[in-house]
């Protein structure tokens, strides 16, 4: 434990992990990449590399799975939007089976520990 009273283990999280968060904050609706980076926070992501998520975008609207345009603004200059598309949106429905499945086996890997520590403390 730090002095903050936090876990100094790192916390593993599933490869690219950073994909199906953006696309899961695109699906509720269309977003500038300073919304989907304070958005990401809410989502457990709370250090996200600015320049990753913007590559993460630009690689998801290259393979097809949002789409950006660029949307005037009164108060500065022009901002890239994104919105999900169909194909987004199928991408997101595989992943989120698969990530259901690892949920599963971290319960029960969470389970056998806490049957564990019981043991550990009747003994």
């Amino acid at each position: 434990m730090t002095s903050d009273g936090k876990s100094d283990v790192a916390v593993f999280l599933p490869r690219n992990y950073l994909r199906p968060c953006l696309l899961l904050l695109l699906a509720e609706g269309t977003a500038h990449g300073y919304e989907l980076l304070d958005q990401t926070s809410k989502l457990g992501l709370p250090n996200v590399d600015p320049g990753g998520l913007y590559r993460c975008l630009r690689a998801m609207d290259e393979e097809g799975l949002v789409d950006s345009r660029w949307e005037p603004s009164s108060i500065g200059p022009a901002r890239r939007t994104y919105a999900l598309t169909r194909e987004g949106r199928d991408w997101l429905r595989a992943v989120s089976a698969s990530l259901a499945q690892v949920h599963g086996i971290l319960e029960l890997f969470q389970h056998r520990l806490q049957r564990l520590e019981v043991r550990d403390t009747v003994i």
